[in-house]
């Protein structure tokens, strides 16, 4: 066996060798551990003993930790296939509060009672309000959910009326449901189909066919690509009020976003319930978001030229907008207007127009789909395909004109504002939302405009709250439920309030190093393995995808 420590080695022939963590790593991969350990110290409050536990990262992509990655995009699948073809309403209803619940919120009402007198009386306020602030948080601590305070600033109100140009939609008397309809066929059997619908974005060019490179680069419209892109979660906010609408029940979905080879983001949605082809194909024609934003038509600051930050004089009440600076001309020392200043211009204007309109393209794909049938399970792992990968990921590294495309896009991006805070509306002579000091135009550092996101800067699936009436966690812990029932082991619900969690400080001594971690995961799991084999043999009657579910579950 070759020695690395051998002298009479060259350089080379050590720089050859495989590294230690490298292979540590690799084989932590082969065993579905995760690679990203995060270290926590956790307290038993029952015995006074303290211990460092290893807790998975949770990733969700694999780029980064692929054993995690993998793990989520089966509890997608999982709670894809339950929550689609139900056939009883799920069950909403909250529990009842509890006597702490109802004291926090007496005691609450007791101190707003008492500031709001001394508000009256003229006193000062802040000691109270500081306590309010705190039996809020306390309240939303103890399991309640929202807030007693309602909505505390101000709704822009725009016109809803539809724009000339898009079809009107009609409108169905609301029906108390989340199930779609049952149809019977000639046998007697009762079905009830769901739909699997796929929604793409517009044309910006013509593109090189099962390549999605531009034919001319140069004609490819990246603007409104890019603009597209970053306004794309709207769009399919606004598809779904008016599927709702249209359908005259609460239609339930479970979606994915996923990149086209154009890079263009594209949608997949599995449909509780069905509607005929033509209603979704007219519903997705109709569908539009208009972005109500500053205009961008003109750049006002480049290069050297930027804005100044002045810091503005303190005073005893807090600024409306929040900010403690402003940003002005450098040329002129004219302040340029705040976010809020610049939508009440927008406002104001009679004659304004949205600053970006998108919409769907005119490609709509719509299948039935019956439970339980191999297109149903198909539909799944299509749903699920690219979870794992981030838009940019899906590059095709040996295809130069594909880079070359992902680059011209990525420029796009780079100028274009993401959000109301973006530091890229000082170019165009607007303060960004709770603007701060060491803003940049073409600095950003927003999902949108990094490589890999391309844009796209929402989350990768989107699921409605009346899908299956249950979290991830809820998920997760069904399925080991499962398996440990199938198995005739007992599932013990550990007791909520037993530990004490604490991060464990960086530089910590008696943290050992990630390749030992990942080593006694490793020969953890691996005696889990061992033990969910050897029960396996004992159980009788599981078929072979039920054990493999098992294996995926432990």
């Amino acid at each position: 066996m070759t020695n690395p420590t051998d002298r009479a080695l060259s350089r080379a022939e050590r720089q050859a060798m495989p590294v230690a963590l490298d292979v540590a790593v690799e084989i932590a991969k082969h065993n579905g551990v995760c690679i990203r350990p995060v270290i926590l110290r956790r307290l038993d409050t029952h015995t006074g003993t303290t211990e460092d536990v290893n807790v998975p990262c949770g990733t969700t992509m694999e780029a980064k930790c692929p054993p995690c990655a993998k793990r989520n995009r089966y509890l997608r699948m999982a709670q894809c296939r339950e929550g689609w073809h139900l056939d009883a309403e799920p069950s909403i209803t909250p529990d009842e509060p509890t006597e702490e619940q109802r004291w926090l919120v007496e005691f609450r009402a007791d101190m707003q009672a008492q500031r709001d007198a001394a508000e009256q009386a003229g006193d000062d306020t802040t000691d109270l309000d500081a306590v309010l602030v705190g039996l809020d948080e306390e309240i939303n601590a103890a399991g309640m959910r929202g807030n007693l305070l309602g909505r505390t600033t101000v709704k822009r109100n725009r016109s809803t009326r539809r724009r000339q140009d898009a079809p009107d939609l009609p409108k169905r008397v609301r029906q108390n449901t989340t199930l779609g309809r049952t149809f019977t066929g000639s046998d007697g059997a009762t079905y009830r189909p769901s739909l699997f619908v796929t929604l793409t974005l517009p044309s910006y060019g013509r593109v090189r066919a099962g390549q999605g490179v531009p034919v001319d680069p140069d004609a490819y419209d990246y603007t409104r690509a890019a603009r597209d892109a970053l306004h794309f979660s709207k769009l399919v906010d606004r598809f779904v009020q008016n599927l709702r609408r249209v359908a005259g029940y609460d239609v339930q979905y479970f979606s994915s976003v996923e990149p086209q080879k154009r890079l263009a983001p594209h949608l997949h949605m599995a449909v509780r319930g069905t509607m005929p082809r033509a209603e979704i194909k007219a519903i997705a024609a109709a569908t539009y978001h208009q972005v109500w934003w500053p205009s961008v038509d003109e750049v006002r600051f480049e290069g050297e030229h930027l804005p100044v930050w002045t810091e503005r004089p303190e005073r005893a009440e807090p600024y409306p907008d929040g900010q403690d600076g402003d940003y002005l001309d450098p040329a002129t020392g004219e302040l340029l207007p705040t976010w809020h200043e610049a939508l009440n211009q927008l406002d104001t204007d009679e004659d304004a127009e949205p600053l970006h309109v998108v919409r769907f393209g005119p490609q709509v794909d719509v299948q039935g789909v019956l439970a339980g049938t191999p297109d149903a399970d198909q539909c799944i792992r299509y749903l699920s395909k690219y979870l794992t990968k981030s838009l940019g990921d899906t590059l095709d590294a040996d295809n130069p004109a594909q880079r070359q495309h992902a680059a011209r896009m990525t420029e796009a991006l780079r100028y274009e504002p993401c959000s109301p805070a973006c530091p890229n509306w000082l170019r165009y002579g607007v303060q960004p939302k709770n603007a701060k000091a060491g803003m940049a135009p073409g600095r950003c550092r927003g999902k949108a405009h990094k490589p890999e996101h391309l844009g796209y800067a929402g989350r990768r699936v989107l699921v409605s709250r009346k899908w299956s009436n249950k979290t991830l966690s809820e998920h997760k812990r069904d399925r080991r439920t499962w398996v440990m029932e199938a198995l005739g082991l007992v599932d013990e619900a550990p007791d909520p309030h037993r530990y004490v969690w604490k991060p464990v400080p960086a530089g910590d001594g008696d943290v050992p190093s990630l390749a030992l971690r990942l080593l006694r995961m490793v020969a953890e799991r691996q005696r889990w393995r061992a033990t969910l084999l050897a029960l396996q043999e004992q159980a009788s009657g599981q078929p072979t995808q039920d054990l493999s579910a098992m294996r995926e579950a432990a």
